[in-house]
């Protein structure tokens, strides 16, 4: 027999299931002997131990389970074989559906939608008009916001932030302090972490990687294998290149602005156009492999160089 909870006798259809108004049969927990609760389906809903709790008019049915100290309130749904567990809280008119898990201490409310075998864990929230689907995984203290949608195998995590509009699917990761949000979409095996900012109608993915203080803005695409880092402003395809494959490793070379001047990644080397110019000579000489380098510094000093003045213009812009 269930000590914790009763059904009130007081019933309602919901998408063709009957559902159960539940009260409190002993105090637990924010809830008092006699406190009337929300709706689920069977008692197989809302676990008897612990401090799980359904509130007001939330409904939880089908499959799905809330316990531990979970609390489900609002408008709230939690449905399909979805399970609530530990801390977390689901409220306002959110839905988490499917194979869904939100556990931790996690928060979905807002109009905020979790399904498929998606999951959101630690501290992480998910709010908003926000979706989060397929394998996606929100953790950490991280939060998906606004009209955002995070989904396929994508993973969000430590304090990163994707809000507005925002896509990150695929193998995507975003993380660290990383703001994704506006239009901007990171997708395929792209990374952005650190304190990056990718926003406005970009574009990252492929294997590219952004991070460091690194901007990615405005129209511009990073793909391929671009890696993009340190003080980067890139908000325009014509303040970034990447070239490949390239050298005795057949690897892929990116340059790109920084307020410090052209910086740029080969392999293991990370720095100044200048200080690249100088490796090359070291280690190849006068080697084909370093006339084909050569070419490219001077490509990318007369290509970046031409942007020079609108670079200069959108960093007085941000002061």
């Amino acid at each position: 027999m269930n000590k914790k909870y009763e059904f009130t006798g007081e019933t309602k259809t919901w998408v063709g299931r009957t559902l159960h108004r539940i009260r409190a049969k002993i105090s637990f927990g924010f809830v008092v002997k006699g406190e009337i609760g929300g709706w689920i389906e069977a008692e197989t809903n809302l676990a008897e131990d612990g401090d799980a709790w359904v509130y007001c008019d939330a409904r939880v049915y089908g499959d799905a389970r809330v316990y531990g100290n979970a609390q489900v309130s609002g408008d709230a749904r939690v449905s399909g074989d979805a399970r609530v567990s530990g801390d977390a809280w689901v409220s306002g008119d959110a839905w988490v559906s499917g194979d869904a898990r939100v556990y931790g201490d996690a928060r979905v409310y807002g109009d905020a939608r979790v399904s498929g075998n998606a999951q959101v864990s630690g501290n992480a929230q998910v709010s908003g008009d926000a979706r989060v689907y397929g394998d996606a995984r929100v953790s950490g203290d991280a939060w998906v916001s606004g009209d955002a949608r995070v989904y396929g195998d994508a993973r969000v995590y430590g304090d990163a932030r994707v809000s507005g509009n925002a896509q990150v699917s695929g193998n995507a990761q975003v993380s660290g302090d990383a703001r994704v949000y506006g239009d901007a979409w990171v997708y395929g095996d792209a990374q952005v972490s650190g304190d990056a900012r990718v926003y406005g109608d970009a574009r990252v993915y492929g294997d590219a990687w952004v991070s460091g203080d690194a901007w990615v803005s405005g129209n511009a695409w990073v793909s391929g294998n671009a890696w993009v880092s340190g003080d980067a402003r890139v908000y325009g395809d014509a303040h970034f290149i990447t070239i490949g494959p390239i050298g005795s490793e057949n690897g892929v070379f990116t340059a790109y602005r920084t307020e410090a001047g052209i910086q740029c990644n080969r392999g293991c080397f990370h720095g100044t156009l200048d200080e690249f110019e100088a490796a090359v000579q070291k280690t190849h000489g006068d080697s084909q492999y370093a006339k084909e380098y050569r070419l490219v510094i001077e490509l990318v000093r007369q290509r970046l160089k031409a942007e020079e003045q609108e670079f200069a213009a959108a960093e007085a812009s941000d002061l």
